[in-house]
C-alpha cells in the first residue's frame, strides 16, 4: 500500500531485517531529509506522519528517542538564539530551557553523499579500483609495480637500485662486481590523466512543476558525482552549478540543500559560467553535463534586466544557446545533456544544441539519470585521453 504526500512523493512500506529501531528510521530521515532540502523539523514531521501510518514505533521506542540517538551520534545539533548549543555552551545566565533550533551536520552531510554514491552508482564496488589510466607507459606520475630495462631518457628517480644490483650480481658475480646500462631496471610509470568537470543543475520552478518531484534526483546524482570523483578520482575536479534566472557556483556542502526557486531557465548564463571556470583548469580533459527539464527561457541583458519568453522556443533565446554550444566545441569542451523531459520540441531543441557543440544528449526518465551519467562520465575520459 503506497501513500502520496502532498508534494507528491510517494512511499511505500519497506521492512528490513534485522535492523535496530535507530537503523530502520535513519535509513526513512536520511530519504525525507534529502526531499525536504535539510530542513530537520519538516522531515521528522514527515516521519511522525509515516509512523502513525505504518506502525514504525512503538511504546519502547519512540521518534523523541530517535530524535535523542541523532544528536547522541552526532548527526544533528541544536542551536539557540544566544549562540550555544544543547552542551550548554554559551553566554553565562541565559535559560537552557527553550528549543533551540535543529540542524544537520557536516557528519551527516557526507553520510547523505555516500548513501547516494551506494543509491546511484553502487555497481563500482564489484570493480577494481581503477583510475582511467591511459595506454601509455614511461614518465607519468602513477606507479604500476612492473619492472623493464633501461631505456635511454628514462630518470634516474625511477630506477629500483635493489633489482639493479641483483642483476649486477647476477651477471658478473660478486667477486668482480660491476654495474653497467645493462643491469639497470626500471619501475614502469603510467600517466594518469585529469579530468576537469562541471556539473550544471537546473533550479527553475518546471523542476518541481506538475506534482513531479525532479529536483531530488538531480541532487542525489551530483552529491554521488562529487562523492565519486572525490573519493576515487582525487586528481578529478568537479564543479557544481545552479542556473535559473542567473547562474552561480554551489560547493558540495550545499547540495543537500539545495532548492528550486521561482526562475526561469537561463541556459545560457550557466553555460558561460562552466566556461569561465573551465577555462581556468590547467589540464586539457574538460567535459560539462547539463541536468535540465525545461527550455531556455531567460537571458540577461547588457542592461542588467532581463529578457523572459516562456511562451515555446524563443529564436533570439534559441539562437544564443547555440553560439554558446559552438564556443564551447572550440574550446574542445563536449557538453552532455540530460533531458528530464519527453516534449518533441524539447527534444529537437536538445539535438539541434547537441550537434552544434558536438557532444552528446539523453533523453531520459528519472530513475536511470544516475547511472547515465556515470557512464557518460567513464566514456567520455576514455576516449579523451588516448
Amino acid at each position: 500500500m503506497a501513500m502520496n504526500t502532498r508534494n507528491g512523493f510517494r512511499f511505500t512500506p519497506y521492512e528490513a531485517p534485522e535492523q535496530t529501531p535507530f537503523e530502520r528510521l535513519f535509513e526513512i530521515f536520511q530519504e525525507l531529509i534529502t526531499h525536504t532540502s535539510g530542513d530537520f523539523d519538516e522531515a521528522i514531521d514527515w516521519l511522525r506522519e509515516l509512523d502513525k501510518e505504518y506502525e514504525l514505533t512503538d511504546d519502547d521506542y519512540t521518534i523523541d528517542d530517535f530524535i535523542e540517538e541523532l544528536k547522541a551520534k552526532g548527526y544533528i545539533r541544536e542551536e539557540f538564539e544566544n549562540g550555544g548549543d544543547e552542551s550548554g555552551n554559551g553566554k553565562e545566565g541565559e535559560d537552557r530551557d527553550g528549543k533551540g533550533q535543529i540542524s544537520i551536520t557536516a557528519k551527516l552531510e557526507r553520510l547523505i553523499r555516500q548513501r547516494a554514491l551506494d543509491q546511484i552508482f553502487g555497481k563500482l564496488k564489484r570493480h577494481g579500483a581503477g583510475n582511467h589510466k591511459t595506454g601509455k607507459s614511461g614518465q607519468g606520475d602513477e606507479h604500476t609495480g612492473d619492472l623493464r630495462e633501461y631505456r635511454y631518457g628514462d630518470g634516474l628517480e625511477n630506477i629500483s637500485m635493489t633489482e639493479s644490483l641483483k642483476n649486477a650480481q647476477v651477471n658478473h658475480g660478486i667477486g668482480s662486481f660491476s654495474l653497467s646500462e645493462d643491469d639497470l631496471v626500471v619501475e614502469d610509470t603510467q600517466y594518469k590523466a585529469q579530468m576537469s568537470t562541471v556539473l550544471m543543475i537546473d533550479i527553475s520552478h518546471s523542476m518541481i512543476l506538475y506534482g513531479e518531484d525532479r529536483i531530488t534526483p538531480a541532487k542525489k546524482v551530483a552529491m554521488a558525482l562529487a562523492e565519486l570523483i572525490t573519493t576515487r578520482y582525487p586528481k578529478d575536479t568537479l564543479d557544481i552549478l545552479v542556473f535559473g534566472n542567473d547562474a552561480w557556483p554551489i560547493t558540495i556542502k550545499e547540495l543537500p540543500y539545495l532548492k528550486v526557486g521561482p526562475y526561469h531557465t537561463n541556459t545560457v548564463a550557466g553555460l558561460r559560467l562552466a566556461m569561465d571556470l573551465l577555462r581556468r583548469k590547467r589540464n586539457t580533459n574538460k567535459q560539462i553535463f547539463m541536468i535540465t527539464d525545461g527550455k531556455p527561457s531567460c537571458l540577461r541583458l547588457p542592461d542588467g534586466n532581463y529578457y523572459k519568453n516562456s511562451v515555446g522556443l524563443d529564436d533570439y533565446i534559441v539562437e544564443k544557446c547555440y553560439n554558446m554550444a559552438r564556443q564551447a566545441r572550440k574550446l574542445h569542451i563536449p557538453i552532455t545533456t540530460f533531458m528530464i523531459a519527453q516534449d518533441p520540441y524539447l527534444m529537437r531543441f536538445v539535438r539541434h544544441f547537441t550537434e552544434a557543440n558536438k557532444g552528446k544528449a539523453f533523453f531520459t526518465g528519472l530513475k536511470n539519470l544516475g547511472e547515465m551519467i556515470f557512464e557518460d562520465y567513464e566514456t567520455n575520459r576514455r576516449k579523451r585521453m588516448k
